[in-house]
């Protein structure tokens, strides 16, 4: 009833009756409870990651105010581990919705997450937002050791005699009988479990955040009918950001009007019957696991689960409306069951199930950006950007990314056309570190967090670049053509290395919201580190021997440029810009304004039939 116990001096079990003490303990006047640290915010080091102190509510729970993280890195995760600094013997935490997808991007928003498993605050030295894929740390914040804060009772699994009929808590482990039933084709599977009179069911959907899926008894037995069927509705919240499971029954076939149609049971005066689990968003699939009654005490809306025989079940996967509840879905056999499928719930070990699902590719993925080219220039600009998420430098090259990218003449990883015997300049701006050692495998941690800004450009026969990071063993298989020179020892040293000059997103990553790179880069803004700084210049005169094909690309860091197509010279010239065919529409045009002026009109038309 609100109080606390600093307002209370004994708890007591009490007989009111005959007032009788049957045992007290008493409370101690001072006492220090636990309560909730604050800590300092997130150590501002990469992708715009920022946020206010953060709290530690118990011994499982961050809560983490005003987050910002512009959402490019291509692996990235809430990470906790020990040591002095964040490192990849660590562990991902989940997000805020339980989902261990990549970090989306933040714009001050207050999230809560929670550590998995048994792991408490007490085994940890530090969170961060840590990219597994390239072991870049983007900000931390270090756990004091003399912590003193509430436990966290709804995740500590505490076993007592009444936990299955009042308190449900997650389960740490599988069940010994795993059963699973595909019911659609590569988007919907289920697995149930009988524990004594409940029944426990976890779907696992390939659903977007505004999709829900159904799963239930059918209203007839012996085919799948949606009337008179009672199901489960189970989805993502993204207001409340929760998942959710919500009895339904269907009365008929349209939407709840608060007395027929698919309904939630609680809106025609029934019960959620339905005790959420736990839900989690992984590779682009959603698993949420709830349980009920296998026979509830309410005789019209709910059906009950018989262990006696087979029932039929039926199945769906359909958009959410306004209100957070189920619209119609389509009635495609991708959609819906359309099959008579059925399920004897009692049964152990049936798993029929042919897939995970999570090898599924997402059909509604946002088409690649079409590539640029660099065409004719003798000059070229070379700085960093923005990646272009999903649409940008892993559609286009097939690779990782790295969180950035090379910009060439301010364009993402355009494809660059030089001519041989031809001297190219590239003016650097890609971060300028002069103190650092030349071979980065003698470099100290500390020396390495210093490298995020530093990105030397050579140009290259590999198509992952890097070249500071190889073994002597792997750099005799890569050749380089420019950018790179030796010391008197041997050892390795970039020579174009400017001052750093970034293309940063003005928010959040938007790059799925946009079909060009051009309409894309209205969301980016160019910033430089040094306004007085200056850039370094790499000058490239393409050797006769020079294969077709090379790369410009970072010398400490993989992954970032992409394509240099070499070419004999004046051919440059019959390239067309767009893609790098012969005969383009500009040189066309040129010509047959030449004929026209030079030439009798039936030799013009002799050309044009036979399409120059």
């Amino acid at each position: 009833m609100g109080k606390r116990i600093r307002d209370i001096q004994w708890l007591s079990v009490w007989c009111r009756r005959f007032t009788v003490d049957f045992g007290e303990i008493f409370i101690p006047p001072g006492l220090d409870v636990p309560k909730p640290r604050v800590l300092p915010e997130f150590k501002r080091l990469a992708h715009g990651l920022r946020s206010s102190n953060i709290s530690i509510l118990d011994a499982k729970t961050f809560y983490i105010p005003n987050l910002h993280y512009d959402g490019a890195g291509p692996d990235a995760y809430f990470w906790v581990g020990n040591g002095s600094e964040p490192n990849i013997m660590g562990t991902k935490v989940p997000n805020e919705i339980g989902s261990l997808e990549p970090l989306r991007g933040y714009q001050g928003e207050d999230i809560e997450i929670q550590l998995p498993g048994n792991l408490t605050v007490y085994d940890i030295d530090w969170l961060a937002v840590w990219c597994v894929e390239y072991r870049h740390n983007f900000g931390h914040v270090y756990i004091p050791k003399d912590l003193d804060v509430p436990p966290a009772l709804g995740q500590t699994k505490i076993a007592t005699t009444t936990t299955t009929s009042t308190v449900v808590t997650q389960v740490t482990s599988k069940p010994t009988n795993i059963n699973c039933k595909e019911l659609l084709r590569g988007k919907l599977n289920v697995m149930w479990n009988v524990m004594d009179d409940f029944i426990e069911i976890e779907l696992i959907g390939r659903i977007q955040e505004d999709q829900y899926m159904a799963f239930g008894i059918s209203g007839s037995h012996g085919h799948p009918q949606m009337v008179g069927a009672d199901v489960v509705v189970a989805f993502y919240d993204r207001r409340q950001r929760r998942f959710r499971a919500e009895d339904y029954y269907m009365s008929s076939l349209s939407q709840c009007d608060g007395k027929l149609g698919v309904c939630p049971d609680e809106r025609i005066g029934g019960k959620n019957d339905v005790q959420m689990l736990a839900g989690e968003r992984s590779h682009g699939v959603t698993r949420i696991r709830y349980r009920r009654l296998l026979q509830t005490n309410e005789a019209v809306n709910d059906r009950a689960y018989p262990l006696d025989r087979q029932i039929s079940v039926i199945a769906a996967i359909g958009p959410l409306n306004s209100r957070d509840e189920a619209n119609a879905h389509s009635h495609t056999g991708t959609e819906v069951t359309v099959d008579d499928v059925q399920i004897d719930f009692s049964s152990k070990n049936d798993h029929t199930c042919t897939d995970a699902l999570d090898n599924y590719r997402d059909e509604n993925g946002p088409e690649p950006w079409p590539v640029n080219t660099i065409l004719g220039e003798k000059t070229i600009t070379a700085r960093i950007g923005a990646t272009g998420g999903k649409r940008g430098y892993t559609a286009i090259t097939g690779h990782p990314s790295w969180g950035i990218a090379w910009y060439m003449n301010d364009m993402l990883i355009p494809e660059i056309y030089v001519e041989r015997g031809q001297t190219y300049t590239f003016i650097v701006e890609g971060g300028d570190e002069m103190t650092q050692p030349a071979n980065l495998q003698r470099l100290t941690p500390e020396e390495l967090k210093e490298l995020r800004r530093y990105h030397p450009l050579y140009i290259t026969s590999s198509n992952e670049g890097g070249y500071g990071q190889l073994k002597e063993s792997s750099r005799r298989r890569e050749t380089v053509y420019a950018g790179v020179e030796y010391d008197g020892e041997g050892y390795a040293y970039p020579t174009a290395a400017g001052r750093y000059c970034e293309w940063k997103h003005k928010t959040i990553d938007r790059s799925a919201e946009f079909a060009t790179f051009e309409e894309y880069k209205k969301t980016l803004q160019l910033s430089c580190d040094d306004p007085n700084g200056q850039p370094a210049y790499l000058n490239w005169t393409v050797a006769d021997e020079t294969p077709d094909l090379v790369y410009y690309q970072c010398f400490t860091h993989r992954n970032l440029g992409w394509k240099i197509h070499v070419v004999n010279p004046g051919e440059t010239s019959k390239i067309s810009g767009s893609h790098g065919l012969y005969g383009s529409h500009s040189s066309t045009l040129l010509y047959t304004l030449l004929l026209l002026t030079v030439t009798p009109w039936w030799f013009v038309l002799m050309q044009l039939s036979r399409g120059f």
